[in-house]
């Protein structure tokens, strides 16, 4: 419980500290922000700060800080500093400069942002691959909520059903302002989430399980280790709970609703380092499950629900597990209505009138309905959804630092605060998707060398750029 709990100060001590500094590199000032200067009465809407944070963190936080810490913590005691870091240094740097750029340049959308530093080419590239992203978020959290819900009701309302409520839910949510059902809905859902975070932080003091500690040793405590290595794996499973490009998509919807550029570290940076913080307690309470069950159990959902009723017993466990159903549902819809916008900026279609938002949100809908009969279908759909969704989803992060990288050279400022986590986050995509089992599955020498090629290209190729733009 050491290591966990310096862990927790650590990541309390990253707000203030770290995130700080990251604001002072930025530099707020108190110029118009465009939900006053575009405000449209549907994305474009001012809203209270604290709301605005609720709304952010609850985007953010879907499974990633859940299901995919539960997944990380088998690696062992690895997981917890991975979590601390990677919030810290890339995850919250990531989001809170994505965010920001965003409203600087009038809530753009993210590959507008990309595009804008890092050329065209890119740019178009981005458009495809973030909506894609987006589909695919939306599609596994519909199935993972779905599977909780009919877990805890009768017989006849399973699975099936809970999908059909949870994706209608998300066409309205997608459809109608901002303000309708996500402004007022989110504040319920974030005390559910709140709830199951805090409940399952005072039974692991309460419990004191002999979690393992950093100084016993980093080895992999995976059942699979010889197949699955610390990295590049573990980076990439823990999928929000340390970094996530999904998180720069979301930070405009929110920049279009913010009244000052002083409530960016709070928004921004503080909603990381909170989902940081629920990574690190679900990774704490797995581990403590899997020195009591072993790690057979390989369905996250499963463990979830094991551990909230045991440990907070029937009432106190549905109410954790309203909040972890509330946490994907909060992020598939909001996917959705980033999806809209980003093909609306791209498409130069304005969204007051309906018709115009149907003409987008039709096929978005048709794709994830055809991924999510795939998941019902195949025994083992969801499982690779979800593998392909983290790859993805880091790769996008990957891009989305390089064009702060950018953004912090041309403004000459402290650009080595992105450009070392854009490096990282290149070798760990590269080797994974060549070392994954659904990558190219090439053996793991072969796979390390060819990501510290990709770093080392990379790196040759800023050096190369940096130096012209100071000639």
């Amino acid at each position: 419980m050491i290591t966990f709990t310096l862990c927790l100060l650590a990541l309390v001590a990253g707000y203030f500290i770290y995130g700080r500094f990251i604001e002072h590199v930025f530099g707020p000032d108190d110029r118009k922000t465009p939900a006053i200067t575009k405000a449209d009465g549907v994305d474009y809407i001012p809203l209270p700060t604290w709301k605005i944070f609720m709304i952010q963190f609850l985007n953010i936080a879907g499974l990633g800080p859940i299901f995919g810490a539960i997944m990380g913590a088998k690696f062992g005691s690895a997981s917890y500093l991975w979590i601390v870091f990677g919030s810290i240094f890339a995850g919250a740097v990531h989001d809170y400069f994505a965010g920001m750029l965003s409203l600087r340049n009038g809530g753009e959308s993210l590959p507008e942002i990309i595009g804008r530093y890092l050329g065209v080419t890119t740019k178009q590239v981005m458009r495809g691959f973030t909506v894609v992203l987006m589909i695919l978020v939306g599609a596994v959290f519909v199935a993972g909520p779905a599977g909780l819900l009919a877990s805890l009701t009768p017989e006849t309302l399973d699975t099936v059903f809970w999908i059909v409520v949870v994706f209608i839910y998300y066409i309205l949510a997608t459809l109608l302002p901002v303000d309708k059902i996500i402004g007022k809905i989110y504040p319920l859902f974030a005390i559910a989430l709140l709830f199951m975070a805090v409940g399952i932080l005072v039974m692991l003091y309460v419990k004191h399980p002999a979690l393992p500690e950093v100084w016993d040793g980093l080895q992999n405590t995976h059942p699979n280790a010889s197949a699955l290595p610390v990295f590049p794996i573990m980076f990439v499973s823990i999928a929000c709970g340390a970094i996530s490009g999904f998180h720069a998509t979301q930070s405009p919807l929110m920049a279009r609703c913010m009244t000052s550029e002083r409530h960016g570290r709070p928004i921004f940076y503080g909603a990381m380092i909170t989902e940081g913080i629920v990574a690190l307690i679900w990774a704490a309470a797995a581990t403590c499950f899997f020195h009591e069950n072993g790690m057979a159990e390989t369905n996250a959902a499963v463990i979830v629900d094991a551990i909230t009723k045991d440990w907070l017993g029937t009432i106190g466990g549905v109410l954790a597990i309203l909040g972890v159903i509330a946490a994907p549902i909060t992020s598939g819809d909001t996917a959705f209505r980033s999806a809209r916008l980003i093909v609306a900026d791209f498409l130069g279609m304005e969204q007051k009138t309906m018709r115009r938002r149907l003409y987008i949100c039709i096929p978005m809908f048709l794709a994830a309905i055809g991924l999510l009969l795939y998941s019902l279908r195949d025994k083992d759909g969801f499982d690779m959804i979800w593998r392909y969704f983290a790859w993805a989803n880091q790769t996008l992060s990957v891009f989305t630092l390089w064009a702060i990288t950018v953004y912090l050279v041309r403004a000459r400022k402290l650009y080595f605060l992105t450009l070392i986590p854009a490096l990282f986050m290149t070798c760990v995509c590269t080797t994974y998707i060549c070392i994954a089992p659904e990558g190219f599955g090439l053996s793991h020498p072969a796979s390390y060398g060819i990501g510290a090629a990709g770093v080392a290209i990379a790196l040759v190729w800023f050096v190369l750029w940096k130096k012209r733009q100071t000639d």
